[in-house]
């Protein structure tokens, strides 16, 4: 019985420790700044810039040299005095909207945040109106067959 509890504790550890194990960051020690003010502040843009190359990553959890320039690009926008803002307006210009998490909803990108809740309802239309169009009792009458078409009828099934 010990045996049987040792095997299930052995299997079991990886998915305990994925749940509890907290995210491993890429940051090296030389990046960490010694203001802890701005160095929150850098964390914090980290999270909302996508690593060009993981892609679904950010920036302080890739271990991508490209990440690393980011942060070290963070890092340095913030000493020399940038806001958050103004930071992410830096990178933004230099790597494009695409580092972002969470592009802005405006010009083109407003097209494309209406896009998915627009074919949703249009889906949602479509399919009401097909089912309310197959409700039972709403199809069209159907006439019943005259003397010569009864007669052919009853040709045909007779062969």
């Amino acid at each position: 019985m010990k045996r049987l509890m040792l095997i299930l504790a052995l299997l079991m550890a990886p998915i305990f420790t994925s749940i509890v194990a907290a995210p491993a960051y890429a940051v090296q020690p030389d990046e960490v700044l010694a203001d802890p003010v701005l160095e929150s502040r850098a964390r914090e843009l980290s999270k909302v810039l996508r690593c060009p190359v993981c892609q679904s990553e950010n920036i302080d959890e890739s271990n991508a040299e490209v990440s690393r320039d980011l942060r070290i690009l963070v890092r340095e926008r913030l000493v020399a005095g940038d806001s958050d803002s103004d930071v992410l307006d830096y990178i933004t210009d230099r790597y494009g909207e695409y580092v972002l998490f969470q592009p802005d909803a405006s010009g083109g990108n407003l097209i494309l945040w209406l896009a998915g809740p627009v074919m949703l309802l249009a889906g949602l239309g479509i399919g009401f109106s097909f089912l309310r169009g197959r409700r039972p009792g709403s199809e069209a009458p159907v006439e019943a067959l005259d003397a010569a078409e009864q007669r052919r009828l009853d040709e045909i099934l007779n062969k």
